[in-house]
């Protein structure tokens, strides 16, 4: 007889979905709506100071900034992955 192990993450889903599921019927059988996001709204992040343990500084961008810096920051780690061995 062979014995049937489920992950964590299959166990999680399972506790999940019947919650989700009560909810929906909850509010009328509809599933919760998307905003959307304006990307003029300005967010501040609270960021470590580099070369310091507790010092914290708040930094505040445009949602179209934080994803345009996300994106570049994307585009530099895949550039650093794909020449890692490559000699120049």
């Amino acid at each position: 007889m062979r014995a049937y192990r489920l992950k964590p993450a299959m166990l999680l889903l399972a506790a999940f979905v019947p919650s989700a599921l009560a909810a929906q019927t909850a509010t009328g059988g509809e599933p919760p709506r998307v905003t959307k996001r304006d990307l003029n709204e300005i967010v501040c992040e609270k960021q470590k100071v580099p070369g310091s343990r507790l010092a914290v500084a708040k930094v505040c961008k445009t949602r179209a900034e934080w994803a345009a810096l996300r994106d570049q920051d994307r585009m530099e780690l895949e550039r650093a992955q794909t020449q890692r061995g490559v000699s120049q």
